[in-house]
């Protein structure tokens, strides 16, 4: 039985992991470390909370005695890092918290398990770090770094760090970068769920600018199986850049929601452009494929009508976000459970 470390889990990408690893193996006990900031909801997670190598904890990465306490505790083989403040409007708002999270969090986390000794540390990243491409060419491993929000800043700091730790102290580090993810439980102010969500309630659908910024998507279960495949099998100090081949303006996702849902293009409202925003990311995925044998499952046509039916069956859990209720779930599920 392995020990793991999952911060973040209780996001979109970490609790779709949870969930996943969960469902498929029962070699690793995963105590998943959560601050349960606006984007965290344990109600993702509610089928693992009854599974018995699985354990939630309360808190803040930035916390370096409680991180210290749960390496002494459990004894963790893995660290999986999700934690992280993601949205880059929110960056473009208020950048401090992405820079406590992202890069002071991870500091604290690397520190403590150079400290008590681990067999693998992944850091979970983005291509954002890599910044904006032109029409053509891909993302490699290769391409420079050259972040454009302070959201994708704090990201590329925190890669950076987490490989010094290879490079100066020996750790096992491996780094992934991947495309911009889609599917259940994604919190409701991102592209897709926002779409879905507004399209179903017949209000506008903000599009930024020409609505021809270009990403490249990928189904988060797909994305999930790379983690777990680069856990197993990548090579210390490396970087790993996951991505679907999935390139595609978002005006074009944004129609294709609108017809699966039987709904008006005139609902599409085209706004003031995002300050800095990327034109279009797109991602090689060789190396992944060649060392390691991954390859995405879901295609983004069949994934995305899979998303759009999974937000119409579950309809009261993004009300709930909506209306702020799915905050009081802790309080109401785990009481004064202790660690």
């Amino acid at each position: 039985m392995k020990n793991i470390l999952i911060t973040g889990g209780a996001g979109f990408i970490g609790s779709n992991f949870i969930n996943q690893i969960l469902t498929n193996r029962d070699d690793w006990q995963i105590i998943n470390l959560d601050k349960l900031t606006y984007a965290g909801n344990l109600e993702n997670l509610k089928e693992s909370d009854k599974k018995s190598n699985y354990t939630f904890v309360k808190g803040d990465i930035n916390n370096f005695e409680l991180v210290e306490y749960l390496f002494q505790k459990y004894k963790f083989d893995y660290v999986i890092n999700f934690a992280a403040e993601s949205h880059v409007d929110r960056s473009i708002l208020g950048s401090a918290i992405f820079y406590q999270t992202n890069v002071m969090g991870t500091n604290v986390l690397l520190e403590v398990a150079k400290k008590y000794g681990i067999e693998k540390f992944l850091q979970v990243s983005t291509d954002e770090v890599y910044g904006s491409l032109g029409t053509t060419g891909l993302f490699t491993e290769s391409t420079p770094i050259s972040p454009n929000s302070p959201y994708s800043a704090s990201k590329a700091s925190a890669d950076m760090m987490a490989l010094s730790f290879y490079h100066t102290f020996g750790m096992p580090i491996l780094v992934t970068r991947c495309s911009n993810n889609y599917g259940p439980f994604q919190f409701p102010e991102k592209l897709i769920p926002l779409m879905i969500i507004n399209s179903l309630n017949d209000k506008k659908l903000p599009v930024y600018g020409d609505g021809l910024n270009v990403r490249d998507w990928i189904y988060v279960d797909d994305h999930n199986r790379a983690i777990e495949l680069v856990l197993e099998k990548g090579k210390f100090g490396e970087v790993y850049n996951i991505g679907a081949s999935s390139e595609m303006p978002n005006i074009e996702i944004i129609k294709m929601i609108l017809k699966l849902l039987n709904k008006s293009e005139e609902l599409i409202q085209y706004v003031k452009d995002r300050p800095g925003h990327d034109r279009r990311y797109a991602i090689d995925s060789s190396k992944i494929s060649n060392e390691i044998g991954w390859a995405p499952l879901n295609s983004f046509e069949n994934a995305i009508a899979m998303t759009v039916e999974w937000y119409l069956k579950n309809q009261a859990w993004w009300n709930r976000i909506i209306t702020g209720e799915y905050r009081n779930y802790f309080n109401v599920q785990y009481g004064e459970r202790l660690i």
